[in-house]
């Protein structure tokens, strides 16, 4: 896109944005939003988009997303500057100085922990997600930016590979459409869904897409008969109603086809005609007269204006049948309601309602902090898997006896249902009654359920209950009581099932048992001593995967300091010989015989090390070579050996690398054309573009050294099309 053609998107799209906030509110500063119109674009100019538009375009996207929903100047320019802190140079104190502790304070919530290192992805994300939970809690606009980010991304995710699609697209589907519906944000959760749907199973997608559009005039006439008989009739009674009618989106269908094998034709709420209303009254008026227009199908009446759902949606469902046979379900509600169904809690935020407002919404928050308070002990793996039951697992609503509604994720138990109401209900359990009648610990509460608990003066949780229950409330508060009640028992436990997992692992339990390796972990995880680190394990508060995984990269970092203070030994004695017809010199030995490995093709100028073999010399390997560590972590620690580039190298070398790239006419000779004008042998070349998918390019090089291949890599990555350049094991 060139200067002018982009300078002039922008300002269509902040002239846009303007718009969106004079609509509701027509006193903003229109000054401090220019001034953060100016210092986005200047903190993004040298940046671009996959799709080559000046980065600049998505935080004004975003940001416009954010003023549909009505949010305040400051969610507005929080949201225009989103990006600064995880992708420019400006950082927190910049926007603090320039906007206010607000503004920086919900950046920062949004902001991605980039900067720290973690053992692993899962533990990254959990950790992000953490955080932004924690900015939540504290200011609900974290997380309706955070969402609306998302929102964008997703609309222009045409532009990414296709293993980048399917990731965001499974992330959006797992965490962030389901949190959408959680915060009452339909509208944004449907879009979420059949966005992701479409990158995830495009084959599924496509067929629904084009059978709804088969069938579009059919669909449109039936509902307009079904809207204009109603009119008809509420007039008659003189109840005011807007009437519109829509068929189900992609995602909803998608899930009741392939779920619930069915055909489109067999789905009961393909058609839904929304009523909406000015009075609660009307609602229950218009419920009679739908279903004396329509006969109702028995079982599918909702009543969520008595019953709320959690994330505050309110309505009347009933599904009828036309005088054509067609099923379709209408939705009743007041305009107050709509607005609450559309955009969820962004209706009701503190920032627009006051104190009373405040202090109905800090109760709709309470979810968070529940769900923060119980993951605070948690691993990345279990915070991940707990994070899906417990927020975004479908619901089931049951009743104590006192007619109180206590909602759970659905397949949720008696154990789970006891430690909702009280972690001390749930220590002393010994039964559960099911609308009068003595039912098994293991069963699954279904809508409705009266749930009576049981409880002992004496009795205590069982460790099995942990494999039973579904939510991390209770399961986290079974191993609190087992962390306080039983520490002795745990200890001898955890110290098993450490011990059993080192040798599972196949580590030599003496060096991972080596008091400085033991000392490290424990500071790593924050445990006092090894009584803790095994008590922790007992109770369920770590798991042994994770203990071994710190274990492993506390022996990778022991070895590379070992290796440190070899090498210095090294320079400071005397100088060896840096001369040898291979190439690489053993411990200072000349013209030892070596071989380069395949799997990893080392380049002069990598870092290497050395592995005797049998009966072929020493073999030569990267460091970071996938088989250099778990070799090093083995009995045949004592076979690797230090080695170095000599000064007298003119041999060239071989170097694999792998093109992945958008297909298209001329992409390998155009490839091809760089590496003869840069004068490097192509010994071997493969090139595979399957339909409908990226092209791989694979090419074996002769190169010099590892500084000519990063020249060549820097090459090639300027031809069109081209998306990443990896150096890869070679295939041979």
């Amino acid at each position: 896109m060139g200067d002018e053609a982009a300078g002039g998107k922008l300002e269509k799209l902040y002239e846009q944005l303007c718009r969106a906030l004079e609509a509701y509110q027509p006193s903003y500063d229109a000054e401090r939003l220019k001034a953060a119109y100016d210092f986005t674009l200047l903190a993004h100019a040298p940046q671009k988009r996959k799709s080559g538009e000046p980065y600049a375009v998505h935080p004004l996207e975003v940001a416009i997303i954010v003023a549909e929903m009505s949010l305040d100047l400051d969610a507005v320019i929080a949201a225009l500057l989103h990006d600064t802190i995880e992708d420019t140079g400006y950082d927190y104190a910049d926007i603090k100085s320039r906007f206010g502790a607000q503004v920086a304070d919900m950046v920062d919530g949004v902001t991605k922990l980039t900067r720290v290192p973690y053992t692993s992805k899962e533990e990254q994300q959990m950790e992000n997600l953490r955080k932004m939970f924690l900015a939540m809690a504290r200011d609900i606009r974290v997380i309706l930016i955070k969402i609306s980010d998302r929102l964008h991304n997703m609309r222009t995710l045409e532009y990414h590979t296709e293993a980048k699609r399917r990731e965001k697209s499974l992330e959006t589907m797992e965490i962030y459409a389901p949190l959408a519906h959680r915060l009452g944000m339909q509208r944004v959760k449907w879009e979420l869904e059949d966005l992701a749907l479409k990158n995830l199973d495009p084959v599924g997608y496509n067929e629904i897409t084009k059978e709804l559009e088969n069938r579009r005039q059919d669909h449109e006439g039936l509902l307009s008969h079904v809207k204009n008989a109603i009119a008809g009739r509420l007039k008659e009674a003189e109840i005011k109603a807007h009437i519109e009618g829509r068929v189900k989106h992609v995602y909803s269908i998608y899930r009741k086809m392939y779920g619930q094998h069915r055909a489109l034709f067999e789905i009961y709420d393909l058609y839904a005609v929304r009523v909406i209303v000015s009075g609660l009254a009307d609602c229950y008026n218009v419920l009679g007269f739908i279903h004396d227009l329509y006969k109702p199908i028995p079982g599918r009446f909702k009543d969520y204006i008595s019953t709320p759902k959690p994330n505050m949606y309110q309505s009347l469902h009933t599904t009828v049948i036309g005088r054509e046979g067609v099923p379709f379900e209408v939705q009743i509600r007041t305009w107050e309601m709509h607005k609450t169904a559309e955009y969820g809690i962004a209706a009701h935020w503190k920032y627009k309602q006051g104190v009373d407002g405040e202090s109905a919404l800090d109760q709709r928050l309470e979810w968070v902090r529940r769900l923060l308070e119980s993951q605070q002990d948690t691993d990345a793996e279990d915070f991940i898997r707990t994070l899906k039951v417990d927020m975004f697992a479908d619901e089931v609503f049951v009743f104590t006896p006192r007619g109180d509604v206590i909602n759970l994720p659905n397949g949720a138990n008696p154990i789970d249902f006891a430690y909702a109401i009280h972690s001390a209900v749930g220590n002393r359990m010994t039964g559960a009654k099911i609308n009068n009648r003595m039912v098994s610990l293991d069963y699954q509460l279904q809508n409705g359920d009266i749930v009576e608990i049981l409880t002992g003066p004496s009795h205590g949780p069982s460790r099995d209950w942990l494999k039973m229950v579904k939510t991390s409330e209770a399961r986290n508060k079974i191993k609190q009581w087992f962390k306080k009640e039983k520490r002795e028992e745990n200890i001898v436990q955890g110290r098993a099932d450490l011990e059993r997992e080192i040798r599972r692992a196949g580590l030599s339990m003496n060096l991972v048992m080596n008091e400085d390796i033991i000392a490290a972990a424990l500071k790593r995880m924050s445990f006092p001593t090894l009584d803790d680190l095994h008590a922790a394990i007992g109770f369920g508060g770590i798991t042994t995967n994770r203990v071994i995984n710190r274990l492993r990269d506390e022996l990778v970092r022991a070895n590379r300091v070992q290796t440190a203070k070899v090498a210095d030994k090294m320079v400071q004695t005397a100088k060896k010989a840096r001369h040898s017809a291979s190439g690489v010199i053993v411990d200072g030995l000349e013209n030892c015989l070596v071989k380069f490995s395949r799997c990893c093709s080392p380049l002069p100028g990598d870092e290497i090390v050395g592995f005797i073999t049998r009966g072929y010399g020493v073999s030569i390997h990267r460091s970071d070579c996938q088989n250099v560590v778990p070799g090093k972590l083995t009995g045949d620690a004592g076979r690797w050996v230090e080695v170095e580039w000599a000064d007298d190298i003119t041999d060239p070398y071989s170097a694999f690398l792998q093109v992945m790239a958008n297909n298209r006419d001329g992409l390998v000779m155009d490839l091809l054309a760089i590496l003869a004008a840069a004068k490097v042998p192509v010994l071997s070349l493969n090139a595979k573009a399957p339909p409908a998918a990226l092209a791989s390019v694979s090419m074996l090089l002769e190169v010099k050294d590892r500084a000519q291949l990063e020249a060549m890599v820097s090459r090639l990555s300027k031809v069109q099309g081209v998306l990443e350049i990896g150096r890869r094991e070679s295939t041979a």
